[in-house]
């Protein structure tokens, strides 16, 4: 029962995200069945009586931290059929709410070495403590059914920039950090934003009479992009080098030309119980040729699914611009 429910809730999303006027329609309906949902599992406005957290165990806590469009929907799709006993939290930004704040305060001058700053170094224990807390109970709050047996898988684009903090509040965590071609990256939001394309209808821009940068300034887009790549995964790497628990470090490029391999290199490094037979099952129902041919294209959410193809879809200008800024990652990951 729970696997058609699944598979009706993500239908459902997808004739969402090709239709702006059932956004709020569902989000509205998402929101009501949640409230029952809380109020059968016994909390009240959201959070319970006690501070107990035995709904989440930090240890099964799976963090995908990467940039957007780097494939991160693809392998939480896999990792999801791997760990049958799981639920997904769904770019939750947690990372992103505390990650820009603290980087923001990070400059020349900072407040960090101040005790009256709210993050500052000298109360760290204790702020550390409330972001575990914080994150382990606004889970449980997400998924209130969830059991201490389960995995919470949760994939965090935007909160890569707060992957250090997330991962050193909930060390127990494992973890996941996916690299992507930045030139590969800026190439598929540069076409994902213009207008008419699926996450220009996402954003609503029609509706709101807004231009996308992506159209009248692509140059300035894909700097931006870059700037915003260089952010993220420069602190998911520092975090993913930092961390003494499971982890596993995946480049896009070799999910694509080795999914098999590389699934199996992952469920290695996170010790997760899959054997042969079953990944090798998820890797083919999550396989290219099984995407729907209408959700799969130009302007579509799954594109080309094709490495090195910002080379046809940026001016030379613009792949420099990329490399320039993003220069220190892609001496690391793509040398």
């Amino acid at each position: 029962m729970s696997a058609v429910i699944g598979r009706l809730k993500r239908s459902l999303k997808r004739s969402v995200k090709r239709n702006p006027a059932l956004r709020s329609a569902y989000f509205r309906l998402a929101g009501l069945y949640h409230m029952a949902r809380l109020r059968a599992a016994g909390l009240r406005g959201g959070s319970r009586d006690n501070a107990r957290t035995d709904g989440v165990t930090p240890e099964n806590i799976v963090w995908i931290f990467c940039t957007s469009r780097s494939g991160s929907t693809w392998l939480k799709g896999m990792l999801e059929d791997l760990l049958v006993a799981s639920e997904v939290w769904d770019e939750p930004k947690v990372g992103q709410l505390f990650g820009e704040f603290y980087e923001s305060n990070r400059s020349p001058g900072n407040r960090l070495s101040s005790v009256n700053f709210v993050m500052g170094n000298p109360t760290r224990k204790a702020w550390s403590r409330s972001l575990r807390n914080f994150v382990l109970e606004t889970a449980w709050a997400a998924h209130p059914n969830i059991t201490p047996q389960q995995y919470l898988i949760v994939k965090e684009p935007d909160g890569a920039v707060g992957a250090p903090l997330l991962m050193e509040a909930l060390p127990e965590s494992r973890m996941v950090l996916l690299v992507r071609d930045p030139r590969d990256v800026a190439a598929s939001a540069l076409e994902a934003t213009k207008k008419g394309n699926w996450m220009y209808e996402w954003q609503n821009r029609d509706a709101t009479k807004r231009h996308a940068l992506s159209d009248e300034k692509p140059d300035a887009f894909v700097k931006k992009r870059a700037n915003r790549y260089l952010c993220q995964i420069g602190n998911a790497k520092r975090a993913y080098e930092a961390h003494k628990g499971s982890k596993a470090l995946i480049r896009y490029e070799d999910l694509v030309a080795d999914t098999l391999g590389t699934m199996r290199h992952l469920c290695s490094a996170l010790k997760i119980p899959a054997d042969e037979e079953q990944i090798t099952r998820v890797v083919e129902k999550h396989s290219w040729k099984n995407v729907p041919k209408v959700e799969k294209g130009p302007g579509k959410f799954y594109r080309k699914a094709t490495p090195g193809g910002w080379r046809e879809d940026l001016t030379p200008d613009q792949a420099r611009a990329i490399e320039s800024v993003t220069a220190p990652l892609l001496e690391e990951f793509y040398p």
